[in-house]
């Protein structure tokens, strides 16, 4: 399936045709890279769902698992919907909007918190976000408002305060007031610090006055589903279908397609996993990219990736676009439930003639 699709339980995302020596030399790799992005690419999304219009950034590089999953993280939440990241690696490799504010460590190297904020201003005229938790939040805003006119009169724009523990509705709601009651109307507040796609729901849910989250742990961490039960499984050998039945891990047999069709919205509406030989109504989701080791067209870009996962996105049923379970319908077709019982009689068959000899 290309980078960016939408897919479900039980459907296959991926076919590699080879002999058997090379289809198992990528398959530990390709589970690797395949499973990581997924997960941070889901949970980024369910991210998106929740706070369509608010800036989102990816933040998790610090709690990553190493240095390449921070990385991927970071590319699987951009391509998820995310703005950017603050992760100046990603940026440089993959050609993302970059995203940073000032840290804990220069507010506490100053004395004074405000000769900090005017410190930080000057090195950063463009981008002057103001991290505004380090001792008193409520205190530290006024001091924004205070020194906004000194700034001002220097040419420099306060852009936004940023937020980063505690209760972040609450202070958000405080600092909103402070902020506008002091004529920086214009001052986004930023707000980070164990969110996810809960957080972010009941956040603005709440009706929080939050401009932009930078999202970190748990989504890079993936925290509450840190793994996918997914499976690289031989489905065809010599020219013969296979599977395996072990208990809770049986798997459909032969070269398959994923067919989705849609409502008269353009919403997704239910998928059906056959053969490929057994053409059903709707559209094919995998698509062919290799053929005798080469690519049959350049890689797609990361900007085209992200507009495909954006319009799968949109495409999703209402149900969907919430947190709380929907069985979405995937329907294995007659004929994989035919190929698979005659691929159980064969094999049954060849073991109990091995069994009389």
């Amino acid at each position: 399936m290309p980078e960016g699709t939408v897919f479900f339980p039980d459907e296959p995302i991926l076919r590699v045709t080879a002999p058997i020596a090379e289809a198992q030399l990528v398959e530990t790799r390709l589970i690797n890279l395949l499973h990581l992005e997924t997960l941070i690419a889901s949970k980024a999304a369910r991210s998106v769902l929740m706070a369509p219009d608010k800036l989102l950034v990816d933040f998790g590089l610090r709690r990553a698992h190493g240095a390449e999953a921070g990385l991927l993280a970071a590319r699987a939440s951009y391509i998820a919907g995310f703005a950017g990241t603050s992760n100046v690696q990603a940026g440089r490799l993959f050609s993302m909007p970059l995203f940073g504010t000032m840290a804990h460590t220069f507010i506490q190297a100053h004395d004074d918190e405000a000769l900090a904020f005017e410190h930080f201003a000057h090195a950063q005229p463009d981008n002057a976000v103001l991290l505004i938790d380090t001792w008193d939040t409520e205190a530290a805003a006024h001091k924004v408002v205070a020194l906004a006119p000194k700034l001002t009169h220097a040419g420099i724009r306060i852009k936004g305060v940023r937020i980063d523990s505690g209760d972040l509705a609450e202070h958000a709601r405080r600092v909103r007031a402070i902020l506008d009651a002091g004529g920086l109307e214009h001052v986004i507040i930023f707000a980070s610090g164990d969110l996810d796609e809960y957080e972010l729901r009941d956040m603005l849910a709440a009706g929080a006055p939050v401009d932009g989250f930078g999202v970190g742990t748990r989504v890079d961490t993936s925290s509450d589903q840190p793994y996918l039960d997914c499976a690289y499984k031989l489905q065809e050998y010599a020219g013969r279908a296979r599977r395996k039945r072990s208990e809770g891990k049986a798997t459909w047999p032969g070269r398959k397609q994923v067919y989705r069709r849609h409502d008269a919205d353009g919403r997704m509406a239910g998928d059906a996993v056959t053969l490929e030989t057994d053409v059903q109504p709707g559209e094919p989701l995998l698509l062919p990219v290799m053929r005798g080791g080469c690519r049959l067209a350049p890689a797609p870009s990361l900007a085209e990736v992200r507009h495909h996962a954006a319009d799968n996105l949109a495409r999703l049923p209402q149900a969907l676009r919430r947190l709380e379970a929907f069985d979405y319908p995937v329907e294995i077709a007659p004929s994989l439930h035919q190929l698979a019982a005659e691929v159980d009689r064969e094999t049954m068959s060849a073991t109990a003639s091995r069994l009389k000899t």
